[in-house]
């Protein structure tokens, strides 16, 4: 009995969960809310750069910075505020902005699953195209 409504409530909860992500909607997101810092190529040279305390990191090289792999979680982490970075300087935490009702599982360098909003998704895939 308990297999079956496991079973069930997976599959009615499969199409709000098990969501596609999008480098072409994370790029529009990338250039709503990051351009300004990071720059429209993710390289820290956004507009607002020069007026920084920090110089804005440079997003094209994160996963060099981590031995060649994409840091999914921390950057997840960093994004919506979960993991708030002391040297990141004043980026705002965009968790509420990026929060929505539609979610993906992100697959972790462990192989486990990380769940984040549809939105926080697609700005990562962005972000893991963007990668020299």
């Amino acid at each position: 009995m308990l297999v079956r409504l496991a079973v069930t409530l997976a599959i009615a909860a499969g199409p709000v969960w098990a969501q596609e992500t999008s480098a072409g909607e994370g790029r529009d997101l990338f250039l709503y809310f990051c351009a300004e810092c990071h720059g429209k190529d993710a390289a820290s040279q956004g507009p607002m750069a020069e007026m920084m305390a920090l110089q804005p990191p440079d997003l094209t090289h994160l996963a060099a910075r981590n031995s060649g792999a994409f840091p999914i979680e921390a950057v997840a982490k960093q994004i919506d505020g979960r993991q708030p970075i002391a040297a990141h300087g004043d980026m705002p935490m965009f968790g509420p902005t990026l929060d929505e009702d539609q979610f993906v599982a992100l697959a972790l360098p462990s192989g486990q699953p990380m769940m984040v909003s549809r939105a926080l998704g697609n700005l990562i895939t962005y972000l893991q195209t963007v990668q020299r």
